[in-house]
């Protein structure tokens, strides 16, 4: 009777355990038709080229008719791929686990923090109160405080946005605006990247006060041989899809210094298919790699856990005003992730970015 009973609990077990792959949660958010009381929650995602790789040959004037286009969406909001200055300070807090990370995408705001005495949390809780009790048309003395503020909690993209809005005159120290910050500013007005030549000058020309820094650095994944990993995912990498993908986007490149060449570069990257065709380059071929150590799934569970929590910092962003019409300006190869995570939401209605940059 005993073996009879064991039997029946295997075949029992046997029937549950069904592959995960066949099961399909009967709730979809994205297949709802309610729609949210008063304006939903608009969002263009502007998937983009990073800048700063461009040859000499991309000139900086060439973002106005990009941000001419962006303007006349008439955003309320401006969201760049840059790691918000509470992230950093965390990390930080946590230098075993993510000393690169800091290193590599993070603001050092220690002499901005010196210089108003508060530290990057209590500089970001200033800036609120200062927000939250904002005048219509802040003096420049105001501008100059709230910029200085901004570094502190080491936000300098929303730090460059108040430089922006102040008349050229008034572009000067003063007013707990050290000459330090002043040189800060002035030389990330000019440097050659999307938060710098899109998403601040965006942010300015359409009267806002801020940019919203959303990325997320902050993927910690067990220890691993990391020459090996490389090795790994470069070979998962070396596919015709690859291969089609760098030559369209070095035929884009070679028109870069032409009139409408980075308008066009723009346009290739927010293309209906371009999200597809990147997937079936990279992650796609990741987590076909065939290595015992699982390298190229561990490289797309960090793929996409970093997409989660910067749609996340949207989403919650989104929150604080309902009816926002964010732009959110990301790497071309976020895009495609961005937009599947954003249209699950009943309370998200995602802009067609190719409509725009026609």
């Amino acid at each position: 009777m005993r073996a009879i009973w064991a039997a029946a609990m295997t075949l029992a077990g046997a029937a549950t355990v069904a592959p995960a792959q066949d099961y399909r949660p009967t709730f979809r958010p994205d297949m709802l038709t309610d729609r949210p009381a008063g304006a939903p929650n608009d969002v263009l995602v502007l998937g983009s080229a990073h800048l700063s790789t461009l040859p000499k040959s991309f000139q900086p004037e060439r973002v106005t008719p990009l941000v001419d286009r962006l303007a006349a969406w008439r955003p309320t909001a401006v969201a760049s791929e840059n790691i918000s200055g509470l992230y950093c300070d965390a990390m930080r807090r946590q230098q075993p686990l993510h000393a690169e990370a800091v290193d590599g995408y993070c603001y050092d705001p220690a002499a901005a923090g010196r210089a108003t005495g508060l530290d990057v949390v209590a500089a970001n809780a200033a800036v609120e109160r200062q927000l939250a009790d904002w005048p219509a048309t802040p003096s420049p003395a105001q501008r100059r405080r709230l910029a200085m503020l901004f570094l502190a909690a080491g936000e300098p993209a929303s730090a460059l946005v108040q430089w922006l809005r102040l008349p050229p005159a008034e572009r000067r120290a003063g007013d707990s605006l050290t000459d330090a910050a002043v040189a800060e500013l002035r030389r990330r007005a000019i440097d050659r990247n999307e938060t710098a030549l899109i998403a601040a000058p965006l942010a300015a020309r359409a009267g806002l006060e801020r940019v919203w820094s959303v990325d997320d650095q902050s993927f910690v994944g067990a220890p691993m041989d990391d020459a090996a990993y490389g090795a790994a995912i470069a070979k998962a990498w070396d596919n015709p899809a690859s291969k089609a993908r760098a030559a369209a986007d070095a035929a884009l490149i070679a028109r870069i210094g032409a009139p409408d060449g980075l308008l066009d570069l723009y346009r290739a990257f927010n293309a209906p298919d371009y999200a597809a065709q990147a997937y079936r380059s990279d992650w796609g071929a990741a987590l076909t790699e065939p290595s015992a150590q699982g390298y190229g799934r561990r490289y797309v569970a960090y793929w996409e856990t970093r997409n989660l929590r910067m749609v996340a910092n949207i989403r919650e962003l989104l929150g604080r005003a309902p009816g926002t019409r964010l732009v959110a300006i990301v790497g071309a190869s976020h895009k495609g992730y961005y937009e599947a995570y954003l249209h699950q939401m009943r309370d998200v209605a995602l802009a067609d970015t190719a409509a725009v940059l026609r």
